[in-house]
């Protein structure tokens, strides 16, 4: 071997070291290669918090996480169940070139700064009828409550990240009137948010949430991340819309809707959705025409799928990101509100999945000011009605569930690096 051959291989061998000094931890997330998605999520997200950096690595593996080598999160992924590999310099050199290589939709995304969690929930509440609660507990990512008054009292500026879940943004109180309008969950659920109203300065429920929802918007623009399911997707721009009428019966605000309210919505108000109808009958189980949940009840639970649409990772990191999973196909599951009708998504919103052929949205995606909105339809991903009073869901028998797994990913992409979003 001549001295310049030599040269070559120094030069080779200093410049891996340099780039991957150490041994690297994967901790794959395809189908077969990960014994607990959803622990995964939770073992980057602690890493982070704790002042680390890890690689996502899109469509690679199901969407993996590369970790500089500790024997601390070794014994985490061990203690936590969940599968990992360990690389050496060279091994995750090639690994890196495999994800980088144009020829390959995939991308790498460096995960710095961990955002802070915050989940809107009213104080009475159960823990279990929030699937992101749920999820984020089973992962053991830490998070705050907040519900009205915090939001209108400025408790925010300290969030990253805020979830919207089982909340009616119109003041019905879910228009669940005329099935339970004499139960006491539904008394106490109206009285404590009357008495909210009343302490905040507001002579109407729907008023009150017409600021909250007011207050959020502008925190989306201030550069806030959003996700919102079931009920708190449409409802949440439904208020929006129909700020300038009155939407709600006697029986919700003490006095009638407004019988040409329809004609009077503002649709740009709105952050996804336009030129949709709401449903005035106050004994109607619906809000409007957006919802698909009939439509997915015709097709019955076993033909209900819906496909996540595939993007490029090195040109849409954001839809990627949120889109990663070990499967594109994923088991629908209802909610008061399970999904949009395409019709009525306004031309910003990014679709990320829907029922192929049948029009029917179930995943989103858009920008608002600098910041970011996901609306995901339906309220539990592993209990496919989720009625009123079920028990709550036992995670630990779903622990790769691919529905709980999308919720998770939002958890984490406000942790990347941004890139900006280009279809």
């Amino acid at each position: 071997m001549n001295y310049k051959m030599l040269k070559v291989i120094l030069i080779i061998f200093l410049f891996n070291s340099f780039a991957y000094p150490q041994s690297k931890l994967l901790i794959p997330m395809e189908s077969s290669g990960q014994a607990n998605h959803l622990k995964a999520y939770g073992v980057a997200y602690r890493f982070l918090l704790e002042g680390g950096e890890l690689d996502w690595l899109l469509n690679f593996k199901g969407g993996a996480f590369m970790f500089s080598y500790s024997s601390r999160i070794e014994n985490e992924c061990k203690s936590k169940g969940v599968s990992y590999e360990l690389l050496d310099g060279t091994a995750a050199a090639q690994v890196y070139a495999a994800v980088k290589d144009e020829s390959n939709n995939m991308d790498i995304i460096r995960l710095e700064k961990v955002a802070k969690i915050a989940v809107y929930v009213p104080p009475n509440a159960l823990p279990w009828d929030d699937a992101v609660q749920l999820v984020l507990d089973y992962a053991e990512i830490p998070y705050q409550k907040l519900w009205d008054e915090e939001v209108l009292s400025d408790k925010l500026k300290g969030v990253d990240w805020i979830h919207l879940h089982h909340e009616d943004f119109t003041g019905q109180y879910g228009k669940f009137f005329a099935n339970y309008g004499a139960s006491p969950w539904y008394l106490t659920q109206k009285a404590v948010n009357e008495e909210t109203a009343k302490k905040l300065g507001f002579g109407k429920v729907s008023k009150l949430k017409l600021a909250v929802v007011k207050k959020l918007k502008e925190y989306v623009s201030n550069g806030g991340f959003l996700f919102t399911m079931c009920s708190a997707t449409d409802t949440y721009d439904i208020s929006l819309a129909s700020q300038y009428t009155d939407i709600c019966d006697v029986m919700y605000d003490g006095d009638p809707f407004d019988p040409d309210a329809n004609l009077k919505l503002d649709y740009s108000e709105c952050m996804a959705l336009e030129n949709f109808q709401v449903e005035l009958n106050p004994y109607i189980y619906k809000y409007s025409n957006i919802d698909i949940t009939q439509d997915l009840l015709s097709i019955g639970q076993f033909n209900d799928y819906f496909k996540l649409v595939e993007f490029s990772a090195k040109l849409d990191p954001v839809p990627s990101m949120l889109t990663q999973c070990h499967t594109a196909l994923v088991s629908g599951f209802l909610g008061q509100t399970s999904g949009f009708r395409k019709d009525f998504l306004k031309k910003n919103v990014t679709v990320m999945g829907m029922n192929e052929g049948l029009n029917l949205v179930k995943y989103i995606h858009g920008n608002y000011g600098k910041g970011t909105f996901t609306f995901f339809g339906g309220h539990d991903p592993e209990d496919y009605a989720h009625l009123v009073g079920a028990p709550p869901t036992e995670l630990n028998m779903h622990p790769n569930s691919p529905g709980y797994r999308l919720i998770l990913n939002n958890v984490l992409f406000p942790a990347a690096k941004k890139k900006k979003l280009k279809t």
